[in-house]
């Protein structure tokens, strides 16, 4: 929409207050999906229109969420203020998080963090963008015992650059005046990694946008803390300049790093001091996820989080700022060592499939139904049929794909039995000979065949991209 049609939507909406979000244009409800879309993801989002009265309930259920964090008025409509501050310059990083930190409250282990600027901006010189990170960083030196050291060749922790549109990690700036930088948690590979859009026009006073703010913010990400509900704290996500001369953490932000790294008087912890796992409680060795040879086992969704299988193990991807965390199989469902093929259900009974061998498990709320495991012969596959290499549930269409060898087969969950027709080969209809992991994620069907990767949009029924299955796993 325009600004000018925006600006009018705005002044009909401040004086009727409200408008039922049904009868708003399609342009401006779309661009509301997708501000809830990319910052409230964790709660689901579907479009509102004619389709169903469940996705409108899902539109405002969102909407909600996004106006409680904000301290609108909840209304699960859209009104002028809702609409005023989705159009807000703002950080990238979601707003769903618990306790103001990311999922499992991820940390540096070591009180000595490095940062390189590996991609600078041509709006300031070099000599003002180092002063401007320093000086951010130097707020959080100031209240814990974190150091942090400028290296300007290898590999550092945080990796800073600036880069417009599309940059290599699966979330694209949106040029000018829109999403103005993002953040990873701390962990391996990417964790850390902070970046800057190009298409702002940065600078160090009120006009553009002040990168030693934006910075010091992003900076707070990087170091493990999300977003705030509360406006005066540097973690709040939207941009609000302030005069920048003699400017401390603000006290929110200040006990919630301190919660995470302790005060600059306490004594810190030598790193190499960590504990370790005993080697008798971990004898297999664990996969590598960066290696551009990984070949998973299987791969999921469950509730809105990424899970991935090798061997043993399993890593989670809560979100792209999220690090990755590796974890043995058995600590999530004890009985199941190794996981071939799993896929979630949605609905009023959301439930996680999974396959081991010639058997498979239900499992809701992280926890085994009673009377599994059952035969892979109750669901309809023949006696010959040993493990299932892959599963994936298809929300457009209400079936599953179960993939074994070179075919596949389409389980309709509805009526509780396979569709006619199959086996199918995989070949003739998705472009791979077979199948080792399969997953649905924001519309697209992501197959694994070996180490390589296919996103497969299958509403048109083609390949839209290929890469390396490490892709997901935060690796330089």
């Amino acid at each position: 929409m325009a600004v000018v049609g925006l600006c009018f939507l705005m002044m009909v909406m401040t004086c009727c207050k409200a408008v039922p979000t049904e009868s708003l244009p399609e342009e401006t409800i779309a661009k509301a999906q997708d501000y809830l879309s990319s910052f409230y993801s964790d709660v689901g989002v579907s479009a509102p229109g004619s389709v169903s009265r469940s996705s409108l309930d899902s539109f405002e259920d969102s909407l909600k969420k996004m106006q409680e964090f904000f301290g609108i008025e909840v209304t699960g409509q859209l009104d002028y203020k809702t609409l005023d501050v989705m159009s807000q310059r703002r950080c990238g990083v979601s707003d769903v998080a618990r306790y103001g930190y990311f999922d499992g409250q991820p940390k540096w282990d070591k009180t000595e963090i490095t940062y390189r600027v590996t991609d600078y901006t041509p709006d300031m010189s070099q000599n003002e963008v180092d002063s401007a990170l320093a000086k951010a960083l130097r707020l959080y030196s100031d209240v814990t015992p974190l150091q942090f050291r400028q290296i300007h060749s290898g590999t550092a922790d945080i990796t800073v650059m600036f880069k417009a549109k599309s940059h290599g990690d699966f979330f694209p700036f949106d040029g000018p005046n829109g999403t103005l930088a993002h953040a990873f948690s701390p962990g391996e590979g990417h964790g850390g990694d902070t970046h800057f859009d190009q298409d702002e026009t940065w600078t160090l006073t009120f006009s553009g946008t002040n990168l030693f703010l934006v910075a010091a913010h992003e900076f707070g990400h990087a170091l493990g803390l999300a977003h705030s509900q509360v406006q005066s704290a540097l973690m709040f996500p939207t941009y609000q300049y302030v005069n920048t001369e003699g400017y401390v953490l603000p006290e929110d932000d200040k006990q919630g790093i301190q919660a995470l790294y302790g005060t600059s008087t306490q004594p810190t912890v030598n790193p190499n001091q960590s504990p370790q796992p005993a080697p008798s409680s971990s004898p297999e060795p664990v996969p590598d996820r960066c290696s551009t040879d990984l070949v998973l086992d299987a791969a999921t969704t469950i509730y809105n989080t990424l899970y991935f299988f090798k061997d043993n193990y399993y890593w989670r991807r809560r979100s792209f700022w999220d690090g990755i965390r590796t974890r043995k199989i058995q600590s999530l469902w004890p009985g199941i060592k190794k996981v071939d093929a799993a896929y979630e259900l949605n609905g009023r009974q959301s439930s996680v499939t999974v396959f081991e061998g010639k058997m498979y498990w239900k499992i809701r709320r992280y926890s085994v139904q009673p009377g599994y495991p059952k035969p892979l012969r109750n669901l309809g596959l023949p006696s010959y049929v040993r493990k299932v290499d892959a599963a994936v549930h298809l929300t457009s269409t209400g079936k599953t794909l179960l993939f074994v060898n070179d075919a596949y087969w389409s389980y309709n969950e509805r009526r509780d039995r396979m569709d006619r027709g199959y086996p199918k080969y995989i070949y003739r209809d998705f472009a791979v000979s077979r199948v080792d992991a399969a997953f649905e994620y924001r519309g697209y069907l992501y197959l694994s065949s070996g180490s390589m990767q296919t996103e497969y949009d299958y509403r048109r029924g083609r390949v839209t991209h290929s890469f390396f299955n490490n892709q997901w796993m935060n690796c330089n």
